[in-house]
């Protein structure tokens, strides 16, 4: 079975994730599920039904030192919702949380990443974070954004319920019949 850590971060979208893990499961995949802080207070009231769905406990934070990892390695991580702090973050190499930290790591131990970016069209319209997507995709990272992914709504126009999850989905699964 193929492993795909699934990481998201506090953007409406997150509120999907049972559908996302159960769509991930019926691919094939044995999903574990990492949450920015944010995200996870947003899913707090979620989380025994998530770690029931997922069959791996749900993380936030970095385990302590020596502490055994409750995860099996990844073969794929998918980072959807990526917030534009949660972006930025990445590109710039500032890992302060959890799920930003093992996509930075994942980078170097080449896993294969696929992340799909939710934030408004004045975030989208901020230097730094063009700059950020053009680094994710120098540095190997498959960035669904644009035509061929995400494309952001003027603020307070915001549509969850179309976030197209399916392209993250599909590319992970290239991306991990890509490696076998």
């Amino acid at each position: 079975m193929t492993t795909l850590y699934l990481f998201g971060s506090a953007a409406p979208p997150v509120f999907g994730m049972p559908t996302v893990i159960a769509d991930a499961k019926s691919r094939g995949f044995d999903v574990c599920l990492g949450l920015t802080p944010t995200a996870g207070r947003w899913l707090a009231a979620q989380r025994d039904a998530l770690e029931r769905l997922t069959g791996h406990p749900v993380r936030t934070d970095y385990k302590v030192p020596g502490e055994p990892d409750d995860w099996p390695k990844a073969d794929v991580i998918a980072f959807a919702p990526a917030t534009f702090n949660s972006l930025n973050s990445w590109a710039l190499g500032l890992s302060h949380d959890f799920v930003v930290g093992v996509v930075a790591e994942g980078m170097g131990k080449g896993i294969p990443i696929v992340t799909m970016p939710c934030l408004n069209a004045a975030y989208a319209r901020h230097r730094q974070f063009q700059r950020s997507i053009e680094e994710l995709n120098l540095m190997g990272v498959s960035v669904l954004y644009g035509e061929r992914g995400f494309v952001p709504n003027e603020p307070g126009q915001g549509r969850p319920a179309e976030y197209p999850w399916h392209l993250v989905l599909d590319e992970a699964e290239r991306m991990a019949g890509a490696t076998s």
